[in-house]
């Protein structure tokens, strides 16, 4: 996957939307944070010094759950931003933390399969790379713009769209200290995002949903 720069632009007097870059432990969270609206990356079998460094050049936000990482200088001296993602928590759980602790509202889906933008397409124009039985069933398709994958409506929308407003609601508390440079704790913490309204259904692409606990995710 190329690399991205480090915000959407915003408009005048408000902030740049943050993008992410997630270490080797944290695929299932990049995909939750995909489908709360937000541009995730996930590099597989990356060492800590090019993960450090990939997220200086792209001006990402690195997210680890290596205490290790945040001993390292561009995140000591703040050259590269940071959050320390505890672990033991399902991705779910870790997508909830994300954006309590960082003050994050749910924004509308992005690509599951990559964290490119969607935009909308004609009906007329997916036929042909979506089963046709697929386009007689639904009327609203999206093309994601990075990756071209078409998306629809399908049946695990609603297990995404559920479990993105759990985690933006911080229905499951953070516990216990989280000693680590530069990391943060939440102890029950209610999500400054808990009073966004969830979001529109995210639609399905051909990749699979969010893995759920136990399964390895893939890059």
């Amino acid at each position: 996957m190329g690399e991205a720069d480090g915000g959407a632009a915003a408009a005048p007097g408000e902030a740049a939307v943050p993008t992410f870059l997630c270490d080797a432990m944290l695929g299932g969270l990049s995909r939750w944070l995909r489908g709360a609206g937000y541009d995730a990356t996930f590099e597989h079998g990356i060492d800590d010094g090019e993960l450090v460094r990939l997220a200086q050049r792209t001006g990402r936000v690195l997210l680890s759950s290596d205490a290790g990482v945040f001993e390292r200088r561009p995140l000591r001296t703040a050259a590269v931003r940071g959050l320390y993602v505890p672990r033991g928590l399902r991705p779910m759980e870790q997508a909830g933390f994300v954006l309590r602790e960082l003050g994050l509202p749910v924004r509308d889906p992005r690509c599951m399969a990559c964290g490119g933008a969607l935009a909308a397409a004609p009906k007329d124009a997916v036929r042909g790379a979506v089963p046709a039985d697929v386009v007689e069933r639904h009327d609203e398709f999206w093309r994601c713009e990075r990756c071209g994958k078409v998306l629809w409506k399908g049946s695990h929308w609603e297990g995404i769209v559920a479990g993105v407003a759990t985690a933006a609601a911080g229905a499951v508390a953070v516990t216990g200290a989280v000693a680590a440079a530069g990391a943060v704790t939440a102890a029950g913490a209610v999500a400054t995002a808990g009073a966004a309204t969830p979001p529109a259904a995210a639609p399905r692409a051909e990749a699979p949903p969010p893995p759920r606990r136990g399964r390895k995710p893939s890059p």
